[in-house]
């Protein structure tokens, strides 16, 4: 027979049971107080991932690596892209913890969430950041930045009045050897700077153009946000098994490897001599964009640089499946520096040179390269990790190895240089006051795009 339990038994019976409770001795993991190595939950900083493809998942392998970080939360407007970001988060932490959902407002709502990791389109970069920015989120962002320097210039604004700490997805800052080979040309140790070499793998031509619906699983309006409503093609948003994904390589959603790739090495230029910054330069180039395809930037360019300090630069781009040009032909540099890979930076001077790229840093005369850093006067920011450097500028409230302000400057170069290619003209180009002089129709080009109907910053 079962008897009706009353409040009062209900009470009684709880009571009792939490006084048992408090008399028995309580055991917890001795990760929950941070022992042993272990970084107390109250004390991790919570991360989400914004747009977690292959790009987004592999830096987000990274915040799982650091035992002070949790990655609670994964975004994206694929499915596929989610699934897969679930089975890595999980699998890292061995349970079933991790949240989903296909738009990031929802991410940037939640009072949890510390810090976010977008690695979105290219066009999504600022949009994403700026909202993030606002919620108090600090932004781990991947690279480049804006479709335009006007956006660039948003998003700085948005993250200097948030105080936000803001990291650039230029990596390049975080391994020594691209330190080391700033360092020489900070301090003299190459004589007077004359001259920077920079160069990066070109944007792709082709690329399929016959309307086909959007796959399943993908919210292709979501996807396409601010941008033009255009019919899907195949291999837009993702790599399939017929082709690759062509996002990269169009300007409705890109400026291309020009800054897709070119942000790495001009990255490196920048920090090596930022004093290119500071006054007037002078900028011409030409470059090869193709007329038919998906793809609509420049597979091919070489532009100049006159900068402050009469010191000139180049910026050129290596071929990734365009046909072969003087605008992409390599072999003077190739015998002057010995190797060129598909992509660097090489700096200088009156006494020697120095070139350095992923997989190695080379100099003439050979013994520059074997100076001991420590011992230079001018001493850039040590980082061995780009997400730990990351995560100790959160905890620490510092700047991280590529601020908001550096990261702008260096996007800027970028689209300065396609925009220089695009008009076949001599510019001249104020980064203080971030306008070209006395060029309306090369200033438009800097100006915020139009954005689709619903849709704006």
């Amino acid at each position: 027979m079962n008897t009706p339990t009353t409040r009062r038994d209900f009470l009684r019976t709880s009571l009792t049971a939490a006084l048992a409770a408090s008399a028995a001795p309580t055991f917890v993991p001795s990760s929950v107080l941070g022992a042993d190595g272990q970084t107390a939950p109250s004390n991790r900083l919570t991360i989400a991932a914004i747009g977690v493809g292959p790009q987004g998942r592999g830096v987000m392998g990274n915040f799982l690596s650091q035992a002070d970080a949790r990655v609670v939360t994964v975004c994206d407007v694929l499915k596929l892209n989610l699934d897969a970001a679930v089975k890595q988060v999980n699998g890292h932490y061995k349970n079933q913890d991790v949240r989903t959902c296909g738009d990031f407002r929802e991410v940037l709502a939640r009072k949890d969430i510390d810090a976010v990791l977008i690695a979105t389109p290219d066009h999504w970069h600022v949009p994403a950041a700026i909202a993030a920015a606002r919620a108090g989120k600090d932004i781990y962002l991947e690279k480049p930045m804006g479709l335009s320097v006007a956006e660039d210039r948003m998003l700085r604004k948005a993250c200097q009045d948030n105080k936000r700490i803001f990291q650039f997805g230029t990596q390049q800052r975080s391994d020594g050897k691209f330190r080391k080979a700033c360092e020489l040309a900070r301090n003299g140790r190459l004589g007077r700077l004359k001259q920077i070499n920079v160069w990066c793998s070109a944007s792709r031509p082709g690329g399929p153009t016959d309307p086909i619906p959007a796959p399943p699983g993908l919210d292709y309006d979501f996807w396409l946000g601010p941008a033009a409503k255009v019919p899907y093609t195949d291999g837009k948003a993702y790599d399939t098994d017929k082709n690759w994904k062509t996002w990269w390589f169009n300007s409705d959603y890109a400026l291309g490897f020009i800054a897709g790739w070119g942000i790495h090495p001009l990255d490196i230029a920048l920090w090596g001599y930022p004093e290119m910054m500071t006054r007037p330069m002078e900028i011409e180039g030409k470059g090869l964009i193709p007329a038919t395809g998906a793809c609509n930037t420049a597979v091919a360019w070489n532009v100049h640089f006159a900068l402050a300090g009469g010191v000139g630069m180049t910026f050129r781009g290596t071929r990734n499946g365009a046909e072969a040009s003087a605008l992409n032909n390599f072999d003077a540099w190739k015998a002057k520096y010995t190797e060129v890979r598909d992509h660097g930076t090489a700096f200088e001077g009156t006494d020697g040179w120095v070139v350095v790229d992923r997989s190695q840093i080379w100099s003439s005369p050979e013994k520059l390269i074997e100076e001991k850093s420590d011992q230079f006067p001018t001493k850039l920011v040590r980082s061995s990790h780009h997400v730990r450097n990351f995560l100790d500028g959160i905890r620490s409230r510092t700047p991280a190895v590529c601020p908001i302000e550096d990261s702008v400057q260096g996007d800027t170069l970028c689209h300065v240089s396609d925009i220089a290619l695009r008009l076949e003209r001599k510019l001249t180009f104020d980064p203080v006051k971030e306008a070209f002089v006395g060029d309306e129709t090369a200033n438009r080009r800097l100006a915020l795009r139009p954005m689709r109907e619903g849709w704006k910053i």
